[in-house]
């Protein structure tokens, strides 16, 4: 059980730490001159109830910025009232940042007992009581003690082991997060961290990260609790000895983040609860500037409201929070914010999700999702969020931003009756009845674009995926069409989606026809195909009617217009998407020219003239596959799939059969 310490200057705070463990945790020199705590202090008591970790925490208001990054990490408050000076400024705010961080068990211990008769102490005491009241730690223990005398030092030193038996500690699933508060050299170990185990657990040879920065390391040693350990839990004061590229005392700060590697996804934008404390002389209105105190992390930022009116003193409400860097969080952490000269605190709240949008955050549809988010159990949050707008939710990236173990999107799933799609390293869940809704609604557009596009093969995945609600995202989608094809409820053809019953067939004199144009579209010719003139003279057929079957294959899917009367096989087209795609991830800046393109046509195809490459380049940009600026061209990996099978990688190295081709500057293009 970690203890902190809360309370105004020179009420002896490190006094009686001292008294209760022997330990002096004024380590620093300044320290030891001034009689005053500037950094936090640690000190450990061994009982029969498990050790007992203490922060100290200076009480200077200088120093609220410390006792916040101490006081983050604690499960126990002591809060400490001089029985000379009773209830002071710091008392006041130090109790406000208790309970603004959701602690709520503790004990106050009314020190100098010595320096007060019993009537004083009856006087302080109805105080404190007083000041307790509406807050987390109301009805909360008064114990006179003096650490100088040792009166009541034992008296407390058993009630804080009592509440210790009783302590059930934090709950150990989830993964691993601690916050660092300090770094240090030491010899013949190296780079050495020391924080609270947030959630999770960390053991001997883990890989951890350091967010927000990234740095990869690896966990040579543990000590919890101040002893040697192969393993850290939550709820436990850890020093971590790290090594890694890069790991250094000068590369890890406090305000750091030592996590598992998953977790690191660091966020400057947060929408959150705020609460504003009722002393504020004024409203929070848009864009206030504010310092943002979330465990040991201190931090620029400005506050948005979520409504039209700005957060009133003694008032909450739904804000976003516009960080001046990224900083390492987890949804439902709790947090302070304090004016930007550190002269007062002006309120705090409970993170409720890290990637908040920039725009629309204020429409009814975002506002209800934080009102599903708002549910302290994350179980309860998924289960209004799959029932709201968008109707769907990523199961791993909600797990990861609570900090969650990779188990518990199975466990939604199950609870909840959850249809899971995986896509792209990722599952999306969709509420039973909304995903029955879907299908219902994907048949019907299906069945009404066949009734008005008889001769037509199919509608595009892209264009079906627009016109569907939910809108899911586009790898989740082409799960969903690739599921619903599995039970046979649609078939997929190349990049079309069709009913299973539906079929466009040619009359057998276009089939016969076909037949005999379709070689000579292909071949090492395929990027130079006949026109349609030169396939009816070469067939002894009427210019009109190949015209007229080219355009009906067209609208079949099989070819492809890309110049007047200059009809592609499908699948030829698929490939020229593909060189052009391989030329854009090897050219400088993924920009090319038309000569570059036509040059790495030729590396697998006959020749085709500058000329007829420039008109395949025309042809996809009318289709936007290619967008132009100037004579340079770039890929949209949005429309990728616009010629190629549904779902196709936008990646070379996800699938498919790629060999390599040189380019005209020499550089590797991969073609499949």
């Amino acid at each position: 059980m970690i203890i902190g310490t809360a309370g105004h200057i020179d009420h002896g705070k490190t006094a009686l730490v001292g008294a209760l463990t022997g330990v002096d945790t004024d380590r620093l020199k300044e320290e030891k001159a001034r009689g005053i705590s500037i950094d936090l202090g640690f000190a450990y008591l061994p009982t029969e109830a498990g050790t007992l970790g203490f922060i100290d925490v200076p009480g200077h208001e200088k120093f609220i910025h410390t006792m916040l990054a101490g006081a983050s990490g604690i499960d126990v408050a002591l809060l400490i009232v001089a029985a000379d000076d009773g209830v002071m400024p710091q008392t006041r705010e130090h109790l406000a940042l208790i309970d603004l961080l959701g602690i709520r068990q503790g004990l106050v211990a009314l020190t100098k007992a010595d320096l007060a008769d019993e009537a004083r102490r009856g006087q302080v005491s109805a105080e404190i009581a007083a000041l307790l009241e509406g807050t987390g730690l109301e009805g909360a223990e008064i114990v006179p003690v003096c650490a100088l005398t040792g009166e009541g030092v034992e008296d407390l030193r058993g009630r804080l082991i009592a509440m210790a038996a009783a302590f059930h500690g934090r709950a150990g699933e989830g993964r691993f997060r601690l916050a660092v508060d300090r770094c240090f050299t030491l010899a013949g170990a190296g780079t050495v961290v020391t924080g609270t185990v947030l959630s999770g657990a960390v053991r001997v040879g883990d890989s951890v990260s350091v967010s927000p920065t990234g740095l990869a390391a690896r966990v040579r040693s543990i000590h919890a609790q101040n002893r040697k350990a192969e393993e850290g839990r939550a709820g436990d004061r850890c020093a971590l000895n790290l090594a890694g590229e890069g790991i250094s005392h000068d590369a890890v700060h406090r305000g750091d983040m030592v996590l598992d590697s998953l977790l690191h996804a660091p966020t400057a934008r947060i929408d959150a609860r705020v609460s504003v404390l009722a002393g504020e002389p004024k409203p929070l209105g848009p864009w206030f500037p504010v310092r943002l105190h979330h465990a040991s992390v201190e931090v620029g930022a400005r506050l948005v409201p979520l409504s039209d009116e700005a957060l009133a003193p003694g008032g909450e409400g739904m804000a976003q929070l516009v960080l001046d860097r990224p900083i390492a969080a987890a949804a439902g952490d709790r947090f302070v914010i304090r004016d930007t000269s550190a002269q007062r605190t002006l309120g705090g709240g409970r993170f409720l999700d890290l990637r908040a949008p920039a725009r629309k955050r204020r429409t009814p549809e975002r506002l209800a999702q934080l009102a599903a988010m708002a549910e302290e159990a994350p179980a309860r949050a998924v289960a209004r969020l799959v029932e709201g707008e968008p109707f769907h939710l990523e199961l791993d990236a909600f797990a990861r931003d609570h900090a969650l173990d990779a188990g518990a999107p199975d466990r939604w799933a199950a609870a909840l009756g959850l249809v899971v799609l995986g896509a792209a390293g990722a599952r999306t869940g969709l509420s039973a009845r909304r995903w029955a809704l879907f299908r219902e609604a994907l048949g019907d557009g299906l069945a009404h674009f066949h009734a008005a596009n008889p001769d037509l093969a199919g509608i595009g995945a892209e264009k079906l995926r627009l016109s569907l609600t939910p809108r899911l995202p586009k790898p989740v989608f082409t799960e969903a069409l690739r599921r619903l094809a599995g039970e046979g409820a649609l078939v997929l053809e190349g990049a079309w989606v069709r009913l299973a019953g539906h079929e466009v067939r040619l009359t057998q004199p276009d089939e016969m026809l076909w037949e005999a144009i379709a070689p000579r579209l292909a071949g090492v010719d395929r990027f130079r195909p006949p026109r349609v003139r030169d396939l009816a003279g070469a067939l002894g057929e009427a210019e009109g009617d190949v015209r007229r079957l080219m355009k009906l294959l067209a609208r079949m899917g099989r070819v492809d217009e890309v110049a007047h009367d200059h009809f592609f096989l499908r699948s030829s087209v698929g490939e020229l998407v593909a060189v052009a795609r391989a030329l854009s991830a090897a050219a400088p800046g993924r920009q090319f020219g038309a000569s570059a393109y036509r040059d790495a046509i030729e590396q697998v195809s006959a020749p085709v003239g500058r000329k007829v490459a420039i008109q395949i380049l025309e042809f996809l940009d009318r289709h936007g596959v290619t967008l132009r600026r100037g004579d340079l061209r770039r890929i949209n990996p949005h429309r990728l799939d616009l010629f190629g099978a549904i779902g196709q990688s936008e990646d070379p190295a996800a699938g498919g059969r790629w060999k390599s081709v040189p380019s005209g500057d020499g550089a590797g293009l991969q073609i499949r």
